[in-house]
């Protein structure tokens, strides 16, 4: 159910962005724009705006967030649910998932931090 309802709200943005494209190209661009300086997309010259603005609201956009908003799904754990098995990355780069680094009924304990 959660996956159909991302797919009509996604599919609902993409078709909404894109019919604004076409009846307001130049508003658009300012919009579009102004989030890529949240992103600092545009502080890069070689990489203006015609390389990727024009992708929004296409069909591979489409099919890019939905895949990125499903695999979400299956990362959020829920109070009273079992924990997902969510993919990391170990020191030497090799992708594992968390249930990997369990053994018998000892329990897992994840430490967070960063290094600056």
């Amino acid at each position: 159910l959660q996956k159909i309802l991302i797919l009509l709200h996604v599919t609902t943005c993409v078709v909404v962005g894109k019919t604004l494209m076409i009846l307001f190209p130049n508003a658009m661009k300012r919009y579009i724009l102004k989030q890529g300086e949240k992103s600092r997309m545009n502080e890069n010259p070689k990489f203006s705006y015609e390389n990727w603005g024009p992708t929004f609201f296409s069909f591979q956009y489409l099919l890019f967030v939905l895949k990125v908003k499903w695999k979400r799904l299956e990362d959020q754990a829920y109070e009273g649910h079992p924990a997902p098995n969510t993919p990391v990355v170990t020191f030497n780069g090799e992708v594992r998932h968390l249930f990997d680094f369990m053994q018998d009924n000892r329990p897992l304990i994840l430490n967070f931090g960063s290094c600056t």
